[in-house]
């Protein structure tokens, strides 16, 4: 009996340790954007300052906030002591497809839209659509990105809020549409753009970045599966719950940390000065395309973190298990 309540505690200690882990991790996400706001658009000297003997009120704020953002994942896990691993996963999860939902259409939209402005523009008939002073302004990614680009994301947030798929198919579709386009009007019309190009690998980068999450959850990524299918589902949930740890959410902070550590970064610096093609008149989407980096990194780790809920629930033989591929039963 004493054994007994013995392991209880210890997969109750275990499954609230991996819940507080993981909302530290969640909440770790948008804090950090915010804080590389603070650092590298205000002009804040960063949590780093702290700890190099040069900090400043601004330095302590911006770890003060890092603090409290890991209390509030200890009050709010200790609030819902009773959840379940895998009801807040799916929980998780169901946000991460919205987000992933959103990206998707943002995608679509401004892809549409850019490719439009793009063709007008290289046509020279963008001044008699939009006017003169119009059609210049647009000639210009620093105009183009925050009065175009932007308002189009901000619009896929609010579609992918009523809009239940996640356009995958869809988006396959339109890559090989974009690409037939290209074949059809090359040979048969001798008619070929820089925007159609850029068009297909905006398209493309999306649908290969944007879907990882999603296959994540289906099991669909490739697994080096030799001794891994001969495993009970126990140790199924260890082996994927260590890998998550130390391979999958070690590789998205990497990306973010990386990708946009200082103003130089490979995905801040094109962010940052709306970065373009030397294509002439292609589409002005290349600094989004370092953003899905970003994106796939922020969506990757939202999902490694249900992941590990999941994994640990298995390890923890909880009921609700759902198989992906065949296993032997922990019986």
């Amino acid at each position: 009996m004493a054994m007994a309540d013995d392991a209880y505690a210890s997969g109750r200690g275990l499954q609230l340790g991996v819940r507080i882990f993981g909302w530290c991790m969640l909440v770790a996400l948008p804090i950090y954007f915010f804080d590389n706001f603070l650092t590298f658009v205000l002009g804040w000297p960063g949590v780093s300052a702290v700890f190099s003997g040069e900090a400043t009120t601004n330095s302590w704020i911006q770890l003060l906030i890092y603090a409290l953002g890991v209390l509030f994942a200890v009050v709010y896990v200790s609030r819902t002591s009773g959840r379940h691993l895998r009801e807040e996963a799916a929980g998780i999860t169901k946000f991460n497809t919205y987000l992933v939902r959103a990206a998707f259409w943002a995608v679509f939209l401004v892809g549409l839209a850019d490719m439009a402005i793009s063709f007008l523009r290289v046509e020279g008939l963008l001044q008699f659509v939009v006017g003169e002073q119009l059609a210049s302004d647009l000639g210009r990614s620093h105009f183009r990105g925050p009065y175009v680009h932007i308002p189009l994301m901000i619009l896929s947030v609010l579609i992918a809020i009523r809009s239940k798929t996640l356009g995958f198919q869809w988006l396959a579709l339109l890559v090989v549409f974009a690409e037939l386009l290209i074949v059809i009007t090359r040979f048969i019309f001798s008619y070929e753009q820089a925007f159609m190009g850029d068009l297909v690998r905006f398209w493309y980068a999306a649908l290969f970045l944007f879907a990882s999450a999603y296959t994540l959850v289906e099991e669909g990524h490739v697994r080096v599966d030799v001794f891994y299918a001969g495993f009970t589902n126990k140790t199924k949930g260890f082996v994927n719950a260590v890998g998550t740890l130390f391979l999958g959410i070690t590789l998205c902070w990497t990306i973010l940390f990386v990708g946009m550590g200082n103003k130089a970064a490979i995905i801040y610096s094109p962010l940052a000065n709306f970065e373009v093609s030397q294509s002439g008149f292609g589409m002005y989407v290349k600094y989004l395309m370092a953003g899905f980096l970003a994106v796939f990194a922020v969506t990757m780790l939202i999902q490694f973190v249900s992941y590990l809920m999941e994994a640990v629930a298995d390890y923890l033989e909880q009921p609700g298990h759902q198989d992906h591929e065949p296993s032997i039963s922990a019986g």
